[in-house]
Formats: C-alpha cells, sequence, structure tokens
C-alpha cells in the first residue's frame, strides 16, 4: 500500500482529490492508498445526499465567507479545519473480502482505526455503522462515509485531536437523524478532541497497513485527474 501525506492548497482541491484517488484505481493507474491531510481554512462538506437548510446555519456561515462544499460519498455533514485530521483509504475489493459489504467494510477498517488509537493509550469502540467514539464518555471522535466503485471503495474518515469544538455549534444545526448512542446531546456534549498530536496518530494508522512507498507529491496523472475535477465539478461549491 502507499502512503500518501498531501494537504492541498484548496478546501475543494482536498475534497476532490480523494476521488482522484479512486478514479485512477479504478483505472489501474494507481495502487491501493493510505492518504493524510488535513486544511488550514475553515470550511463545511456536506454528504452526498444532506440537505443544506436541513443542516447548516447557511447564513451565518456565508456572512463569515465559510464556504460550503458537497462530497460524492454519503454520510452527513461536517466541519472541517485545523485541528481535524483526515485518513482516506483507497481499498481493493479483490483483496479484502470484508469490504464486499457496506456493514462489513466499516468494521474491518474502523476496527483497524480503534486499534492504532489503542496503541496511544486512547480508550474508543466502533459505534456502527460508521462512528468511533470515546468508551468511557461516548463521545464520537471520528466521523467516516464511503464511495464504493467497481474494484476499489473510497473511506475517508476524520478524527478531532485539536478543533475548536465550539464551531461546530456555531455553524451546523443539530441533524435529523442521528445515532442512539447521541441521547440527544448537544454538538458541545457530543463530540470531542483525542488527546494526541496529528504525527501520532498518523504513524499509528500507518502501521496498521502495509505501507510499501511513501509519497508527498502529486503524480502527473494526479495533477491532471484533479484538474479535470475541479474544472468539471465547480458547482460542488455551494
Amino acid at each position: 500500500m502507499r502512503l500518501k501525506t498531501i494537504s492541498l492548497s484548496t478546501p475543494q482541491e482536498n475534497i476532490l482529490f480523494d476521488d482522484v484517488l479512486l478514479e485512477l484505481a479504478e483505472q489501474q493507474k494507481a495502487p491501493e492508498t493510505l492518504r493524510f491531510w488535513e486544511s488550514d481554512q475553515l470550511f463545511i462538506v456536506l454528504g452526498k445526499t444532506s440537505k443544506m437548510e436541513d443542516d447548516v446555519f447557511t447564513d451565518l456561515a456565508r456572512k463569515d465567507k465559510i464556504p460550503i462544499l458537497r462530497r460524492s460519498s454519503g454520510g452527513g455533514t461536517v466541519l472541517q479545519g485545523k485541528g481535524c485530521l483526515n485518513f482516506s483509504l483507497i481499498l481493493s475489493k479483490n483483496y479484502h473480502p470484508a469490504l464486499q459489504t457496506i456493514k462489513q467494510s466499516y468494521q474491518f477498517i474502523l476496527e483497524k482505526i480503534v486499534s492504532a488509537l489503542t496503541n496511544l493509550g486512547i480508550s474508543s469502540e466502533w459505534r456502527p455503522i460508521s462512528d468511533i467514539a470515546l468508551k468511557n464518555t461516548s463521545q464520537k471522535i471520528s466521523g467516516n462515509a464511503q464511495k464504493r466503485g467497481k474494484k476499489f471503495i473510497l473511506h475517508h474518515g476524520t478524527i478531532l485531536y485539536d478543533f475548536s469544538l465550539l464551531l461546530i455549534e456555531k455553524y451546523l444545526k443539530i441533524p435529523k437523524n442521528y445515532p442512539d448512542y447521541r441521547k440527544n446531546r448537544s454538538h458541545g456534549e457530543f463530540v470531542s478532541n483525542v488527546q494526541s498530536n496529528a504525527e501520532n496518530i498518523k504513524r499509528a494508522i500507518a502501521e496498521q497497513f502495509l505501507i510499501s512507498l511513501k509519497e508527498k507529491a502529486l503524480s502527473l496523472d494526479e495533477k491532471h485527474c484533479l484538474k479535470e475535477f475541479c474544472e468539471k465539478r465547480s458547482k460542488c461549491v455551494l
């Protein structure tokens, strides 16, 4: 598996680059990949079918010039920015039989993330179908989503480690549909940062996968595909 630690200059590029990695893997132009990235800029990302009016305090976000984007995967609306580490996985369905069904694929991947956090002294657990929460407080520390291709899947997730949690309450509404373990808690009560730093988290996650190659730059194919995607999908900025 290849490791790519690449944070791009704009929110849109960071979101679309995950799709680039999946597209090139489907075209047999790229291997399985683990990517880490983080944005210095605050922005909001809606899931593929999320409704902005249901999830976002839109007037305030636009007043504060917070970009609102839509990603190609499912899942809920999230706020991105400094202190929120993103990990993305491009995985082959042929190599990993557990990826054939959605629930099994989340369990397969997120149990590896839980193991990585355990190695950092962070006691957490998989909360089906797509969350990781602290064991002692049932506070969410990681949200995840997937896009499934014919041969590969894109799985991407977040881990909060030094994020300003008050900003979540400021810009995001309580979702209409939420897991039972949330128990009507506000954003401030429900989410939490983990007690670690980005470099330690990245190292621990990478140890869960068979990394054979490390890259910190875009290939020519990736640059070309990203340019195409940015031109075609400019409407993803709402």
